[in-house]
Formats: structure tokens, sequence, C-alpha cells
């Protein structure tokens, strides 16, 4: 599976990358990797992957101020990881398919330090990888991540688990409207990924606006999560793979897409203002998915860091 994020960002946000997986307008994001694991109150143990897949080379580079636009990026090819103007902070989100308030005890480095990231895996490892089902390419990429940031970030970290506000993603009064996706279906005209290939699973987050094909409600869960800065659990009990497509007016104030060193948002005084006459993301997914959001408490999982420390020069 491959998954390509990017987000273009102005002076006053280019230090910044909320996850790796923050989504650009416009730009397809091929969902896999961080969804299935995100907008749950508390993740389950990843299951082993059948071999110790690493990556057989990695360059990291520390990224110097520029002064001006940069694009910030992270992008898992088949057999390649590539991280531009990344942080450490966003890196862990992705390895551990986890959300910027789930992350504890990290240095202000973590969050502002940016990174170039070229890893390659050989030739072995590339095919055995594509040999396994979807469920297990995520957990070995996500693994893979995890040796990589252990090995050249001396990362090592514990996990707990912290009360938190939630939301809980539960089917609306009058039942669903999602459209189930054919088995067979090829979305000859849909979203394509890096490699130019349209395909099921695959899902396109602007600004305003998510379009879908052929994907089960954790990929939803896992882009609500990020769009919101709240843990999303899925309460629907809807198994399928679906289409949809979902339309929205943005609100800065309910949860940015990027966060700044202290969690807060950054950059709204420079970023375009919506249309405000659209319907929020909550009253969208009502009327447009006949799905309802509704707010909880409960144990959402963290990762609490107990060392790490800046990667040594190539």
């Amino acid at each position: 599976m491959t998954e390509r994020v990017t987000q273009k960002l102005d002076s006053s946000r280019k230090l910044l990358l909320s996850a790796a997986g923050v989504l650009a307008i416009a730009v397809p994001v091929v969902l896999g990797l961080l969804n299935t694991t995100e907008g749950r109150a508390q993740s389950t143990p990843q299951s082993a992957p059948t071999a110790n897949y690493t990556y057989d080379v990695a360059s990291i580079k520390p990224v110097k101020p520029s002064g001006g636009p940069v694009r910030v990026g992270l992008m898992f090819g088949p057999d390649s990881l590539s991280a531009t103007n990344g942080t450490l902070q966003g890196l862990i989100q992705a390895a551990y398919g986890i959300q910027d308030f789930q992350i504890s005890g990290a240095p202000d480095w973590v969050r502002s330090e940016q990174y170039d990231i070229e890893a390659k895996m050989d030739s072995a490892v590339a095919d055995a990888i594509r040999k396994l089902d979807p469920e297990q390419r995520r957990t070995v990429r996500q693994q893979m991540l995890q040796a990589l940031l252990a090995d050249r970030f001396k990362l090592t970290i514990h996990r707990d688990t912290k009360e938190l506000p939630v939301y809980a993603l539960v089917v609306a009064k009058n039942g669903p409207k999602l459209q189930e996706a054919k088995s067979d279906a090829t979305y000859p005209n849909g979203i394509k990924g890096p490699d130019g290939v349209a395909r099921a699973g695959m899902m396109r987050m602007g600004q305003g606006e998510l379009t879908a094909q052929g994907v089960p409600l954790a990929n939803l869960v896992g882009s609500l999560s990020r769009r919101l800065g709240r843990t999303v659990i899925d309460k629907t009990g809807l198994t399928g793979n679906y289409d949809f497509t979902l339309h929205w007016t943005p609100d800065e104030s309910q949860g940015p897409m990027l966060k700044g060193a202290d969690g807060g948002p950054q950059g709204a005084n420079n970023a375009a203002q919506p249309d405000s006459s659209g319907p929020s993301i909550f009253t969208a997914l009502q009327e447009q998915l006949g799905l309802k959001l509704e707010s909880q408490k409960s144990l959402v999982e963290i990762i609490v860091i107990d060392q790490v420390e800046k990667p040594s020069e190539n």
C-alpha cells in the first residue's frame, strides 16, 4: 500500500508537520497505513509481521529553514520511504498510527526540527512485502518505520492510557446513506495513486471535501480524527467498504489540520477563510452520510517518549 501526503505551507507553518497524515488540498491520499489504527479508544497490539523486515539503507538530513514556503510530505513507495521537511513528531505518528495529542514527553525539537529522509529496502524484502495481505503490509511498514526511528533517532517509548474527550461515530436516526462498493469495482475514472492506478481503498481529502472509493469506515474514522484533533471511535457496526463524497465548511477553530509545538493552531491568520454558508462537518455527516458524531470520554492509548536523540550526520 502506498501513501502520499503533502501540504504546501506558508512561512508561519513551514516548521510544522502535523502527523504524517497532514492532508493537502486536492492531493490524492492513498489511505491504509495510517487509518486502521486511528480512531480506536485503546489500540489493540499490532500483529507480528511474518519476518523482521528493515530498510537496507537510509539517509537522514536536517533541513535548514529557507525563509519561504516549503512543501511537507511523507510517501511510502513499494520499496521505499521518502519524507520531505518532516518532523520526528509526524514520523512517530505515522509509525504508531496515532494522533498528535497521543504523544507525550517529546522535547520541543521533536516538533520543530525538520528532516529529509530517503530509505530503501532491498528487492527481496520488497518482493516479500508485496505478497502479504493489506493488513500485514500496513503492520510491516509501521514496524519498519519504528525500527528506523529506534536506530537513527535512538527512540524508545512505552505505551500508556489516558482519559480524553473522544467522538463516537454512530448511525444517525434515519439510518446510513452510504453506498456500499461493488466487490469488482475498478474505478477507471477514480482517484489515482502515485503509480497512476485508480483502485478501491483510496481517499482524497481537500479543504472541506472528502471523496472515498471502496473504503471501510476505519478510513473515514482516521480522517475525522486528524481533522477534528480528537480520537473518533467507530460504533456504527457497519462492516462493508463504501463509496462516498462529503462536503462541509471547514471550521479552523474546531480542529486545525496543523498544530504548533504547543499543540495549538498555527497559521490561522494567514489561511484563506472558507465560505461560511455551508454545513459544519457534524451536520454534513448526518445529512450526507447518515452518520453522527457524539462527544464522549474514553481511555485513549498514548505513546510516552522515554529517550530520543537527534540523528547523527550521514
